[in-house]
């Protein structure tokens, strides 16, 4: 019995487990694994937080904020008072465009620039997203025929669906079958003559 209490106490005694730390050199210990991942979440998270939970440290943090989030709704309710004007009162409309036609090309190219800056970067990573959604979508072509392929050749009227392989006479019985002796077939046919 005492051999068998000092193999034991080799083995799991002084809070080791040998025959767990030795299978942990082939295989993650998938619960410290999960544990190594739930900190690591836990880190992301708390560092969002700190970086959008901080309250603003005063007045023109608040006001900074507030027009930076100002530019597109203002473009789009700008085009939409426009058009509104246009058709309330064409004449005042028309005299603010003729006010327009005035301003240099210089400038035009510049509120271009500026503008194209403000919304280039969104429209950069739209249309990034939107490449990588149609690479998805064309990976998935060839499932997608393999796919239809596989369901036409289970229609009953596809060709080959009953093939009777080299037997002759049950490919005509095949064929025939349901046409003799079917009543309004045989009508239909004498009304045809």
């Amino acid at each position: 019995m005492g051999l068998i209490t000092t193999l034991f106490s080799a083995l799991f005694g002084g809070e080791r487990n040998v025959i767990r730390e030795t299978a942990e050199v082939f295989r993650v210990n998938a619960e410290a694994a999960d544990q190594r991942g739930a900190n690591a979440q836990a880190a992301a998270l708390a560092q969002m937080a700190a970086e959008y939970g901080q309250p603003r440290r005063n007045w023109f943090d608040g006001m900074i904020d507030g027009l930076n989030r100002l530019p597109r709704p203002a473009m789009a309710f700008g085009v939409v008072g426009l058009l509104v004007a246009a058709m309330v009162d064409p004449i005042w409309f028309a005299e603010r465009m003729t006010g327009l036609a005035l301003v240099p090309e210089p400038l035009w190219w510049l509120l271009g620039v500026v503008v194209s800056f403000y919304f280039g970067a969104r429209q950069q990573v739209k249309g990034q997203e939107f490449q990588k959604s149609i690479a998805d979508t064309m990976s998935r072509v060839p499932q997608v025929v393999e796919s239809l392929a596989a369901l036409r050749k289970l229609r009953a009227d596809s060709p080959g669906v009953a093939d009777s392989g080299a037997d002759a006479e049950l490919g005509l019985r095949a064929v025939s079958a349901g046409v003799e002796g079917n009543a309004a077939i045989e009508e239909w046919r004498r009304a045809e003559s």
